[in-house]
């Protein structure tokens, strides 16, 4: 039971959107007004976790791939998602961005497709179509004229787009076995046991949970470290308070810490190219994302710089209790109860002079949209276990914990990955291919899954 909870963890996590709609485009544009934003949502879907391909090394560690399955949920959103909203062209900006440096007929040869396209700096589409895919001109021209071996697999852009599906990237994790300590840190990750961007061994480690499962016996005074793909490094992750589930397990909140994306000493290593590096509260993950000009940062730029918010009209003031972003760990099993992974996408613009399409669009953290992934409380037959593991004594518990850590109920922060990676590569217009969910295979095991052995 316990492996096919692993495999396919029986919870219904939601994903929350929330759109910035952009009010007064044409007076941005034109007047240089203040950019007046409307908030719009929840937009909320409900999500299906899985875990394929798995395979045993027979060394301490399992192989795998992450599928996920989303479906609209009306009942739960404040519109449909074919409401219209008016938000940056991604696409266009991130290119022109990029061009800042070029050369010079490069920038004039780009105004003059634009202008023949038709392409404006905002588009007006669907929350859907912002988020599963539309046919953008750029991206089409890309695919038309880049050499096939080059092989753009799609010609459409969304902030999703290819989320519904298996990841390509292969997971190997530590099952424990050898050693408990390691109990579901990664190993390695698309077949990288560390980073190449960053300066330093420490910020290049993938040694971190995926977010779901930690190594038992967590204390208040531990640093958990989750590593985000898309981030490209390790998330720290430190006490905040106790709490306690709805279904009367005690556990601890843990959530980053204020100066996470600070620019200070420590975050050093994250800039490599040296200053000017990211401002305070937002990380720049253009490096490990394909020179994509995105910078993240937690929700209504909380914890970062009050400038950017105070940039634009229409977003409130941040709330840590709406826009942190944390993981609840019950500390003796390593199991996490409950999370809210917080995330907001921003797309830092560079003004171009030469190209009149955004030659009036100034140097600005745009942001775009923020969501919140995650559960409330765990199903009561898995607290229900919880409960019991936390109250027999230390040797039963030993025999337990096993089985029921290997729950991994949890793998909310990985969803970040795949939202932000679908940004990146598009907004670049260099994609790589993905690969679509499918049906189980027929002759798969009884349970549903097929534990391959090397």
């Amino acid at each position: 039971m316990t492996f096919e909870w692993w495999a396919r963890p029986p919870v219904r996590p939601f994903i929350r959107v929330y759109v910035y709609n952009v009010t007064n485009a044409d007076e941005f544009l034109n007047n240089g007004s203040k950019p007046i934003l409307d908030e719009l949502g929840p937009y909320v879907y409900s999500e299906e976790w899985e875990k394929v391909n798995i395979t045993d090394n027979e060394n301490g560690t399992l192989s795998f791939h992450y599928r996920r399955t989303y479906t609209f949920m009306p009942e739960l959103s404040s519109g449909p998602d074919d409401d219209s909203v008016v938000v940056p062209n991604i696409p266009m900006l991130s290119a022109t961005s990029q061009s800042k440096h070029a050369a010079r007929f490069l920038r004039l040869a780009m105004a003059s497709i634009m202008d023949i396209l038709k392409i404006k700096p905002f588009v007006e589409v669907s929350v859907g179509q912002l988020l599963w895919g539309y046919e953008d001109p750029l991206l089409k021209l890309a695919k038309d004229v880049v050499p096939k071996e080059q092989n753009l697999p799609y010609d459409e852009f969304g902030l999703f787009y290819g989320k519904n599906g298996t990841s390509p990237d292969p997971v190997t994790m530590f099952t424990g076995s050898e050693d408990i300590s390691k109990y579901g840190i990664i190993q390695r990750y698309n077949h990288r046991e560390r980073l190449p961007h960053w300066t330093t061994d420490e910020c290049n480690s993938l040694a971190g949970s995926d977010g779901s499962i930690f190594p038992p016996h967590i204390t208040r005074n531990d640093t958990l470290a989750v590593y985000d793909k898309d981030m490209c490094r390790l998330l720290p992750l430190r006490y905040l308070k106790d709490v306690e589930s709805a279904a009367g397990v005690a556990g601890y909140r843990f959530t980053p810490p204020e100066d996470v994306f600070a620019e200070n000493e420590h975050n050093k290593c994250y800039c490599p190219a040296g200053p000017p590096c990211a401002p305070n509260g937002l990380f720049n993950v253009s490096l490990c994302q394909y020179d994509s000009p995105v910078m993240l940062s937690f929700p209504h730029f909380y914890l970062a710089d009050e400038s950017f918010r105070e940039a634009v009209e229409g977003i409130s003031p941040p709330d840590a209790e709406k826009h942190r972003l944390y993981i609840d760990v019950q500390p003796e099993m390593g199991t996490a109860m409950r999370a809210r992974a917080r995330i907001q996408i921003n797309l830092a613009v560079s003004q171009v002079l030469d190209i009149k399409q955004v030659a009036n669009f100034p140097d600005i953290v745009f942001p775009i949209l923020w969501f919140e992934e995650g559960i409330d409380e765990l199903p009561e037959s898995v607290s229900s276990m919880l409960r019991l593991a936390t109250k027999l004594p230390p040797i039963a518990r030993a025999a337990l914990g096993g089985g029921l850590t290997a729950l991994g109920a949890l793998l909310v922060l990985l969803a970040v990955t795949c939202l932000i990676r679908s940004s990146h590569r598009q907004s670049t217009l260099r994609l790589e291919g993905h690969a679509v969910a499918k049906p189980p295979p027929a002759n798969n095991k009884e349970n549903g899954y097929e534990l391959n052995r090397r």
